[in-house]
């Protein structure tokens, strides 16, 4: 799968910040244009204004919550469109919890297990279909390396989104459709900072920066590889994560993204 066939109209989903500005960023680089979804209208705009004057790509907006059925179905009725066809999705919106299991409320892990697993799911079913039909698309999930170890709620939802992008891939790459797993460790984003958890303990050599880690995804996904871990440091503790106790797992999780 080449990255010039791969040119065409990409819906990324959390575009106005973090990992998702910069897969806008990226990808507007390489000749997309842009399908951006997020829930602040007016950020919406203003980054829609600046993809267009920097990389003279159309830009389209749509301003969703997508822990709402009304947010998920405007996406999805986007991604179901004939006319300028999505040809990457990027399922990248999301968020994690700082207190533990115990001390959320039930309503506060039904919200993440729904941005994190039933909206991408619903937003991936929409796309596939259509990719298939035409016979070239790629889809592009933005998990986390504690999808690799015991890390409570999170850990479980993206461990779901690895599990199904392999299957996925290997399901439809012969039909032209490829779904990559991309899964960070630390990235100096907003992530940390949105769920309120402190940074201070985390060493200065497990931090990436988001331009690094998209531009891996992003070739990973055009290799047509179902899994990326960023990284050779990273995706060493990937491939150590397999062979590590439970309980030493969960330790590591305590700390992870």
């Amino acid at each position: 799968m080449t990255e010039a066939a791969n040119n065409g109209t990409a819906l990324i989903t959390g575009a106005t910040a973090g990992l998702g500005a910069e897969f806008t960023q990226q990808l507007a680089a390489k000749r997309h244009n842009l399908v951006l979804v997020a829930r602040d209208t007016a950020r919406l705009e203003a980054k829609a204004v600046r993809l267009r004057q920097d990389f003279a790509v159309d830009v389209e907006v749509i301003s969703a919550d997508l822990q709402t059925a009304s947010g998920v179905a405007a996406v999805a009725a986007r991604l179901a469109q004939q006319e300028n066809p999505v040809t990457v999705l990027v399922n990248n919106a999301g968020y994690g919890l700082a207190n533990p299991f115990e001390q959320n409320t039930m309503q506060q892990e039904v919200d993440q297990l729904s941005i994190l697993v039933s909206t991408p799911m619903q937003l991936m079913h929409a796309a596939v279909e259509p990719m298939l039909m035409r016979g070239q698309g790629m889809i592009i999930n933005v998990a986390s390396l504690a999808g690799f170890i015991p890390r409570g709620t999170y850990g479980a939802s993206k461990a779901w989104l690895i599990s199904f992008s392999k299957w996925a891939n290997v399901t439809y790459a012969p039909r032209g459709v490829h779904v990559t797993a991309v899964c960070p460790g630390f990235v100096h984003t907003e992530f940390h900072q949105r769920m309120g958890a402190s940074t201070a303990r985390i060493p200065g050599w497990m931090w990436l920066n988001a331009d690094r880690v998209v531009r891996e995804g992003l070739a990973a996904a055009w290799a047509g590889k179902s899994v990326c871990v960023p990284s050779r440091r990273y995706a060493a503790l990937a491939s150590l994560s397999k062979f590590l106790p439970v309980r030493l797992g969960a330790a590591a999780g305590k700390r992870g993204r």
